[in-house]
């Protein structure tokens, strides 16, 4: 550790793959949940006022998912014994599992009120990692405040499915 209580170099790579790793890992598993489920059924339903194109979502995920991944990275190279930072990577990981599980629900299952169950205490959570990763590091904190949002129209989105297809 630097006197910053920083991660040195080693710490820095394992950093980095522990940030990358499981992100990618919930992206891959969402892409499969999600990506034989658009046409015909997701393309099928009626959508809220709001929605945007198809083509919106993989620009903005990508861009999400980097920077949950620069946030977790902040996370996971300070000091261990920096309070809080346990929890923070704990709500950290289990956002993390029903950001993957929402997809899921929502697209496998064919089933917007399931994915509404998973998408409400996702969001919950994505705000106690924000809020977590905020007390250690508030770009950290900063970076995941574009996810919070995007959650939050996504779960107006998908209220807005489950009221207009029943």
């Amino acid at each position: 550790m630097t006197s910053g209580g920083q991660a040195t170099a080693p710490g820095r790579l394992a950093a980095v793959a522990l940030s990358a790793g499981p992100i990618l890992l919930a992206a891959l598993l969402g892409n499969a949940a999600t990506m034989p489920n658009i046409a015909p059924w997701y393309e099928g339903l009626v959508k809220p006022p709001l929605n945007p194109p198809n083509w919106v979502f993989g620009p903005a995920w990508t861009t999400l998912y980097l920077l949950m991944g620069v946030a977790i990275y902040r996370i996971l190279r300070r000091d261990p014994q920096t309070p809080g930072r346990s929890r923070a990577i704990w709500l950290f990981a289990a956002q993390l599992v029903l950001n993957a599980g929402w997809s899921f629900a929502f697209f496998a299952a064919h089933s917007p009120l399931l994915g509404l169950a998973v998408i409400l205490p996702f969001e919950a959570l994505i705000i106690a990692t924000l809020l977590a990763f905020w007390r250690i590091d508030r770009a950290a904190g900063a970076c995941l405040i574009p996810y919070v949002l995007w959650v939050a129209f996504a779960t107006w989105l998908n209220a807005g499915i489950f009221a207009l297809n029943g």
